[in-house]
């Protein structure tokens, strides 16, 4: 049965005590840690025995010694991102991206790194260097170096720069029998001090090399796109003529089926600073696929394919659609993005005008887009790397299948190819996405597929067959850069022959022989060699048993995701574990695993967590302890409901799972409290000295349960709703809603904006519930805590009063505001929840909008603001922004941060304080520390603003007293 079990197995248990006893690693073997790494981006699911985070090489040699006395496999694991399968198995993981991630060396043109270290790690640390490492996958994020050597990857400067094998020099490898050996080039003559098991090794592959060199030369296909099986060739006596000759280069695309990278030697490269792009429009994608072997004759840095159904898709998700719009002209069929780079603009300049040159000689005049704003470039570059991730998109079970996407075959070949096989997805009622690489003949193709339907299943087989057969008539490769894995590795012999397949094998005994309790090796078996068939069902993610828990039924709406339970598995099944939340570069996703690096504390670990729970893999569904601990550092920040590319909404997420814990266990006694304090602030606000008199105590918050740091004070003065007229739809009304920490912690922040908003024009009011009823509430302080039901009827109090009218809502504190374009919804599906969210908007983003003669007096001096998080994941932060510049005089730096790490109570919570503390560490307090003594600080958030005064010392304000102050 393929599903997360229960508890471990007695021999998985010494195992698990034997590598805490014998190493320094973090030992993982619950059920939630082992259901979190039994997928990858591919379509399978493998539950490992454990996995092992290993603090050093020394680490990862006793694990492997333990593994091998105790008869159990290793695999190495980088970014998890993996589409084919190779980085799931039932063997001991070891993820090597929370410690093994240093630059151990740079000298020259090579750097020494460690196998955990990301790609855009590596290359922001060579950026002072004006070097670089240039093979880049679209994950370069977050995909680990390491990784990429075990998939030979490639990245769409293939055409410039070539594959991992091209570009790695050594490999300091730990072998299956705890031998440690640095390899690179093959020598003529091994020296004295090679251990003997090496000796033994070398040798082997010397013999094979010359005795298949003749097949290699007539079987191995002649395509720069080659990454299947092992790199023989590298063994051959040509390659030794052609300083070619390289047991490194053996090694890469290995899938660590031979060893362990505890190092590798890269070649660096030269940055070129300058780009431009061309964007060039065909009506069809055959068109499209006509042009590329002319365009390459430009010698462009890459070209890279958008086809229909990508633009399509990323119209439809807000981050991309403004990008897309600006590189479409009309609406074509297909994109082909040219890439050319250099160190003068006057060459590249010329490039795109030969580029157009050539577009109007292939009969397309006036249909090239020049891109040359690197802002701009960025924007476009951010498209195309999430091309898989709109792909993945679709609602639905039926999804684009990654499991013929990296065929290759020569550029004359291309549109011929990809006819024709548009031709066998038609016969099997179905169609391909493409996109990617067109510049080398790699085109990343997913037909769309329903891996939950056994027929489906068999079609995706078939498919496979006959897409095969057509790359070995065109003598192309059938695996072009994301490796072999399950899905590729069993078709080795009809690409290769059985011949090489043999000789994969014995390469395979030289490195990891067998043995009577590893009968295929020690390290990640039955990848390459000794395969299973692709279609196993029960290696699937979606295996036969697979199936929604009956007995959960969702209490928010999920009805925009088809599927059970309301559309809440299909909703959690969009992440399909690309890992895009494992960045670390702008943006907000996803603080608590920047400030942690632990899976389970990342969108895509949690995300693996609720659909085990979900699917009855995990016993206990929603309300378990392992959904529990995978939602604890989940912060609720939304990043992952914008970021993702899929729109994987965690915070939505994390409700759910929170009201389906209370109602098995009930609701702690503090929780209720801080979610009901609505109900009792306005009793507090009259007592306000007595109230925050305990908390004032040193000590205090830790008897209360909270962290011993300062806790907001209630206002003797509140802002009350008289202070303002009610509403009665005339001309240029506002409704200002009031949200409960301004009201009664810091009310000068809405009597500012009411100065404000009446300077700009507007003619504000506040609403007011019946007489005798207090203030209306947004219910954010509910919804944390889960408490669902009471939120709907907050959220119903609100919704009712608000649409006797229809002027906008404009709120100041965005967790509160956005609460009525969001989660409303979700309590509240239906037409009159969807109008008041249309006209539910920040105060800045108002001011943005309506575009107001503000008269503003000049401030000189600097203002630095930070964006809340959900500011920034519903696109409000630039309105903020924008509002502070029209101050004259005033230099105004958005700050690049994540969360803040105080998010609502978090922050205030005992347990939670290291956490909140990294959080803020990351990039928010080492900008303040930096600022000037007398430059302003601003933050939207009141979590935000208590965060920083606690933490670095400097008060914060709201964007709206700054605006007041600058009032004429």
């Amino acid at each position: 049965m393929n599903a997360i079990a229960g508890r471990a197995r007695i021999g998985d248990s010494r195992l698990a005590e034997r590598l805490r006893r014998e190493t320094q690693g973090e030992v993982l073997f619950s059920p939630g840690d082992r259901g979190r790494y039994a997928t990858d981006a591919s379509i399978y699911q493998m539950e490992p025995v454990g996995v092992l985070v290993p603090r050093s090489a020394e680490d990862v040699a006793a694990a492997m010694a333990i593994c091998r006395e105790e008869g159990i496999p290793v695999l190495p694991r980088g970014g998890g991102t993996s589409q084919c399968g190779q980085t799931v198995n039932r063997a001991l993981v070891l993820d090597c991206t929370k410690y093994l991630r240093n630059v151990i060396a740079v000298e020259g043109d090579t750097a020494r790194v460690q196998p955990g270290i990301t790609l855009g790690a590596l290359n922001e640390a060579l950026k002072p260097r004006g070097m670089f490492y240039p093979v880049d996958p679209s994950t370069w994020m977050r995909c680990t170096i390491g990784g990429m050597a075990a998939n030979n990857s490639c990245g769409s400067k293939s055409i410039r720069y070539g594959l991992m094998a091209d570009n790695v020099r050594a490999i300091d490898a730990i072998l299956a029998d705890g031998t440690r050996f640095r390899f690179g080039e093959l020598p003529d003559n091994l020296g004295p001090d090679v251990p003997p098991s090496v000796a033994d090794v070398v040798a082997k592959l010397r013999a094979i090399g010359v005795r298949e060199a003749e097949e290699i030369a007539a079987k191995f296909p002649h395509q720069l796109r080659r990454v299947g099986g092992y790199n023989l060739d590298a063994l051959t006596p040509d390659a030794r003529a052609n300083g070619r000759a390289s047991l490194a280069r053996l090694l890469v695309g290995s899938e660590g089926t031979l060893a362990f990278s505890a190092a590798l030697d890269l070649k660096l490269w030269p940055i070129k600073p300058r780009k431009v792009l061309g964007i060039c429009q065909f009506p069809s994608f055959r068109r499209a696929m006509e042009a590329s072997q002319h365009l390459v004759t430009l010698d462009p840095e890459a070209v890279e394919l958008v086809d229909r159904t990508m633009i399509d898709l990323g119209r439809s998700i807000p981050i991309y659609r403004n990008t897309i719009d600006r590189i479409v002209i009309g609406e074509p069929d297909s994109l082909l993005i040219v890439e050319f780079h250099g160190h003068e603009d006057g060459p590249l300049l010329a490039a795109l005008d030969r580029l157009e040159e050539m577009m109007g000689d292939l009969g397309l005049p006036g249909q090239v887009v020049r891109v040359t704003d690197a802002g701009f470039q960025a924007q476009v570059a951010e498209v195309r790397e999430a091309g898989l991730n709109i792909m993945m998109s679709m609602k639905g079970d039926g999804k684009p299948v990654s499991f013929i996407e990296d065929a290759a075959v020569a550029l004359e070949d291309l549109a011929d190819y990809t006819e024709r096989l548009n031709a066998v997805f038609e016969r099997h009622g179905t169609k391909g996405t493409w996109y990617a690489h067109a510049s080398v003949g790699c085109l990343h193709v997913r037909p769309v597929l329903n891996m939950k339907d056994g027929t489906e299943v068999a079609k995706m087989r078939a498919i496979a067959e006959e897409c095969f057969a057509l790359v070995r008539e065109y003598k192309g490769s059938h695996s072009g850069e994301h490796g072999d894995g399950i899905v590729r590795s069993e078709f080795h012999e009809p690409m290769f022959g059985a011949r090489i397949v043999q000789a994969f094998e014995q390469v395979k005994d030289a490195f990891d022989p067998a043995t009577p309790t590893l009968p295929h090796g020690l390290l990640n078996p039955n990848r390459i060699v000794h395969p299973p068939r692709m279609d196993d069902r029960s290696l699937l993610r979606y295996h036969e048993g697979y199936t929604a828990d009956p007995a959960i039924t969702p209490a928010l709406d999920w009805s925009a995701w088809p599927g059970p339970q309301g559309g809440l598995l299909g909703a959690v099944e969009m992440c399909n574990n690309n890992g895009t939340c494992r960045k670390f570069d702008a943006g907000t996703m996803c603080p608590s695993y920047r400030a942690t690096r632990d899976e389970q504390h990342v969108t895509r670990g949690r995300a693996n967590t609720l659909r085990l729970a979900l699917t009855g893999q995990i016993p206990g569904g929603l309300a378990s302890d392992e959904v529990a601990d995978a939602l604890s550092l989940c912060v609720a920040c939304k990043g992952c409901k914008r970021e993702c590319p899929t729109g994987v909404d965690m915070a939505k997420m994390k409700v759910e799972a929170t009201a389906a814990r209370n109602a098995a266990r009930g609701i702690a006694l503090k929780n209720r409290l801080i979610a009901t304090m609505p109900r009792w602030a306005p009793f507090a606000a009259m007592l306000a000295p007595f109230v925050n008199w305990p908390a004032m105590i040193p000590g205090a918050p830790g008897l209360l349960g909270f962290a011993d740091r300062a806790l907001p004070r209630f206002r003797h003065n509140p802002f009350h709703d008289w202070e303002c007229r009610e509403p009665d739809g005339r001309a240029n009304e506002v409704i200002l809603l009031p949200d409960l920490f301004n009201r009664y912690f810091e009310p000068e922040n809405l009597r500012a904006a009411l100065r404000v908003l009446r300077a700009a024009g507007a003619d504000p009011a506040v609403a007011r519930p019946p007489r005798g009823t207090r203030p209306l509430d947004d219910g954010r302080t509910l919804l944390a805590a889960g408490m669902i039901a009471e939120a709907r009827a907050e959220a119903r109090r609100t919704l009712d009063v608000l649409s006797r009218w229809e002027s906008p809502v404009l709120g100041l504190e965005p967790s509160c505001l956005t609460t009525l374009r969001d989660e409303f919804l979700s309590l509240l599906p239906g037409e009159a929840a969807e109008k008041l969210a249309s006209r539910a908007m920040l105060v800045s983003e108002w001011l943005a909008q309506a575009k107001p003669d503000l008269a503003l007096k000049p401030i000189e001096g600097e203002a630095h603001i930070h964006g809340h998080c959900h500011q920034k994941a519903f696109g409000a932060f630039p309105a903020a922004v924008a509002a502070l510049t029209r101050i004259p005089g005033l230099k105004v730096t958005p700050i690049t941060s994540s969360c803040c790490g105080m998010a609502g109570s978090f922050g205030y919570e005992a347990k939670n304080l290291p956490v909140s503390k990294a959080m803020a560490e990351l990039s928010l307090l080492p900008h303040i520390r930096k600022t000037k003594a007398e430059a302003l600080i601003v933050a939207d958030g009141t979590s935000c603003r208590h965060q920083i005064r606690d933490l670095a010392g400097r008060e914060a304000i709201h964007s709206i007293r700054l605006l007041e102050r600058a009032l004429a």
